[in-house]
């Protein structure tokens, strides 16, 4: 939905209601919108919307259409737009419109209707569009969770915990699987080293093998540091009696990895097969059947088992090295978030602060109402509430005082503007409270083309030649008069001459604009 609200010049703060179709604007009773404002034909512009999109069209006016300070005949207008009219800015807006169906339930005994329900708390029913489906989920499912913490948490404490799960769950599934990869990389490769070392064994032992003459068998390579890597090793038969190293000779296996390989071989169908496990604190346990011929059986058949336990220092720096990029990505990711939080967090609270500030100011009566530059959408349903509640506010207050506060007179102001004119040099023009012109030196006639003899008491949009500039100095005023008189200053081309506009708007006792004192400067 559309529509037009004045910003400047006469009937400030009205709005107009743009209906799907063709809406006209003019001073005839026949128009869409009727605008009785002198200098506004009976039949000004019509505005055609069709959606989510409209269509300014000028319908032969006297005084012109001007849309962003630039004479139109037809223009696609959108949000934000403003059309200057005779003694009339107006700024388009778009309004977004949201279905809700309400479902009301019935109110027990002593329950007020205002307690039947929260529209916080509706739930509206679930689109039909699949984009439109996980939105809606998250939306009603999954942030309900989210509101209770916040009634435990600060909503800052709250942002910077979703803050740092979200990273150390992005590093976990980021980071984690690239660690955990090489590693197992690793240990291939050291697995293959003690596979190896087991294979050595049965080599170097054959004729003491193939005899069981397993008190005989060389292990020797196995010890001292030539055996880079092992931490410990055991060999023993399918009774679990050790034979190596000779230090635990005749002693029967107890160690958890040793007891489990030999009942890993004591089964036929796994004396093919070697274990490889990883037994934690970066050991890694490596077991292998030992077998020779059988001539009684005519087969191969287990003779020993050989267990060794690798604990090399590459698994040790690998370990340590995975810690450390952990460590490091965290505290970066951390640094950064850290730095996303705080513009979040101020880019938050600033519109909150900008209109705790304008509400002070417009009930000290030193702002009409609250505006903001910075573009945030949700926002402006709880800025236009807090204007309605101002102004209501100001209306009770004329109520209870019994009569209306009337408005200053402008001559008084306007007469102190006029003697600073005369001792000013260079172009100067004044308009009154309503835009009107009052006065314009000989050099401001000469620069505008404006001769205040011919011009006194009219609009300045119904003498100027370029509309634009009159919509420029109309803009000005406005901004001037709504920041408490600032001077405001802006660049405009005037007779071929690069000029600076500056615009000073003298404040009343009432807190209104009285007068509005413009000079032109060369911008050189």
């Amino acid at each position: 939905m559309f529509k037009l609200v004045v910003v400047g010049g006469k009937l400030r703060g009205k709005e107009y209601i743009l209906n799907d179709g063709e809406n006209t604007i003019g001073r005839s009773a026949e128009s869409d919108h009727v605008v009785s404002v002198e200098g506004i034909s009976k039949k000004h512009l019509r505005i055609t919307v069709n959606g989510e999109t409209a269509f300014a069209e000028d319908m032969g006016s006297s005084n012109g259409t001007l849309v962003n300070g630039k004479i139109i005949k037809r223009i696609t207008i959108k949000d934000g737009d403003k059309i200057a009219l005779p003694n009339l800015i107006l700024q388009v807006v778009y309004v977004l419109e949201k279905k809700i169906i309400i479902k009301k339930k019935v109110l027990k005994a002593g329950e007020s209707d205002d307690d039947a329900y929260d529209d916080l708390n509706q739930i509206e029913p679930m689109p039909q569009s699949l984009i439109a489906k996980p939105i809606w989920f998250f939306k009603y499912k999954v942030m309900p969770v989210i509101y209770s913490f916040n009634e435990q948490y600060e909503w800052a404490a709250l942002v910077g915990i979703l803050l740092f799960v979200f990273i150390a769950i992005n590093i976990s599934l980021t980071i984690l699987p690239v660690l955990r990869d090489s590693k197992i990389l690793l240990i291939k490769e050291i697995a293959l080293r003690g596979k190896q070392y087991a294979a050595e064994v049965d080599r170097l032992n054959n004729v003491y093998i193939r005899d069981k003459n397993l008190d005989q068998v060389y292990t020797g390579f196995l010890e001292g540091a030539d055996a880079e890597g092992v931490q410990s090793y055991r060999l023993f038969d399918l009774e679990g009696r050790v034979y190596r190293p000779v230090s635990e000779l005749n002693t029967f296996v107890n160690d958890p990895f040793s007891v489990e390989a030999k009942n890993f071989y004591s089964n036929e169908k796994n004396q093919d097969r070697e274990v490889i496990q990883d037994l934690g604190s970066n050991t890694i346990g490596i077991a292998r059947a030992i077998k020779a011929h059988d001539r009684n059986l005519g087969r191969d058949v287990v003779v020993a088992i050989i267990t060794i336990r690798f604990s090399p220092t590459s698994l040790a720096r690998e370990a340590s090295n995975n810690s450390k990029a952990y460590l490091e990505s965290l505290i970066t990711s951390a640094m950064v978030a850290i730095f996303f939080f705080g513009m979040l967090y101020y880019m938050t609270i600033r519109p909150l602060d900008e209109m705790r500030l304008q509400i002070e100011r417009v009930l000290r009566g030193r702002q009409k109402e609250l505006e903001s530059k910075a573009l945030f959408r949700e926002i402006h349903p709880l800025r236009n509430s807090i204007n309605s509640i101002l102004m209501r506010i100001k209306e009770l207050q004329n109520t209870d005082s019994g009569e209306t506060q009337s408005m200053e007179e402008d001559g008084p102001y306007l007469r102190s503007l006029k003697e600073f004119m005369a001792g000013a040099q260079g172009p100067v023009m004044i308009l009154n409270s309503e835009k009107v012109i009052q006065h314009i030196n000989p050099e401001a006639e000469d620069l505008i083309g404006i001769r205040e003899n011919a011009s006194a008491g009219q609009s300045i949009l119904d003498t100027a030649r370029d509309q634009g500039f009159a919509a420029t100095v109309i803009d000005l005023c406005d901004q001037s008069a709504n920041n408490e008189g600032c001077n405001q200053k802006e660049s405009y081309e005037i007779g071929g001459k690069d000029m600076y506009i500056n615009v000073t708007a003298l404040i009343g006792k009432d807190k209104f604009a009285k007068g509005f004192y413009i000079t032109f400067v060369r911008n050189d």
